[in-house]
Order: structure tokens, then C-alpha cells, then sequence
């Protein structure tokens, strides 16, 4: 086994894990909507889960164990990808940022602040910041 199929394997592991966590926030309320359904048919497709991949998480998405990054920066940079993807898809609708809000809590962050946490971040990925930009100004809100 070379070194890339050691890094292919275990960054396939980890968007795997990251799908399933966010299954798992869909599935709290015991249902997946038409609405949340769209958004992990997307998510699905830019973390490179298989369909195989993706009927197997979806079948036993608690298996699968939920990895919060313990990095504020990586919780950020997880923020800027679920957000960018609301954005480039067009699609801001309430069960989207209802399950971004979701998913930000599972991420770590507080949920008394996460809806002005999504909020900032959906407005700051409109104006087409980069990471770098989005990164320090998250960080600045509190200020």
C-alpha cells in the first residue's frame, strides 16, 4: 500500500464520518425532509460519497461517530464549505439554514450564538469572501 492510498483511505473515512454526522442531525427529529434530503444529496456529491457509500450511511449513520474538531479554525473552515455549498446551490431555504443551524451546533458552537453564527456566515460567503477572509472575520464578530 502506498502513502496515497494510506491518505485516499483515511480522508474517505473522515467525509464519510462527516456525512454521517450530519445525517444524524437530519435524522434528530426522526425524519429526513424533501429539504434536507436535496441538501445530503449535494453534501453527498462534493465529500465524493459513493451511492453505496451513501444508502450504507444512511441505513446506519450511528455507527459512523461523530467528530467535532476540537480546532475552532477547522470548525470555521467546516462552516465556510456547508455554507458555500448553501450558496452555490441557490437554495437558502428555512429547512437549509434550519439543518445548517443544525449542524453548526454539532459542530461546536454554541447554541445561543448559532443562528447569528449562520447568519454572518451565509452573508459573509454571498459576498464571496475566501477562507483566509471569512476565517478572521468569524473570529472578529465578537469583538
Amino acid at each position: 500500500m502506498s502513502f496515497s492510498d494510506l491518505f485516499d483511505s483515511g480522508f474517505k473515512k473522515r467525509n464519510e464520518d462527516h456525512f454521517a454526522a450530519i445525517v444524524r442531525v437530519a435524522m434528530d427529529d426522526g425524519i429526513i425532509t424533501d429539504g434536507e434530503k436535496a441538501f445530503l444529496d449535494r453534501l453527498a456529491r462534493n465529500l465524493n460519497i459513493s451511492e453505496v457509500d451513501y444508502a450504507a450511511i444512511l441505513k446506519d449513520y450511528k455507527k459512523h461517530p461523530i467528530n467535532a474538531p476540537h480546532s475552532y479554525d477547522l470548525r470555521l473552515e467546516r462552516l465556510y464549505d456547508l455554507a458555500r455549498m448553501v450558496y452555490v446551490d441557490h437554495i437558502k431555504d428555512e429547512d437549509e439554514i434550519s439543518l445548517l443551524r443544525k449542524i453548526a451546533v454539532g459542530l461546536g458552537f454554541h447554541p445561543e450564538n448559532v443562528k447569528y453564527i449562520v447568519d454572518k456566515a451565509l452573508t459573509l460567503v454571498s459576498n464571496g469572501v475566501d477562507l483566509d477572509t471569512f476565517t478572521d472575520e468569524m473570529k472578529n464578530m465578537n469583538k
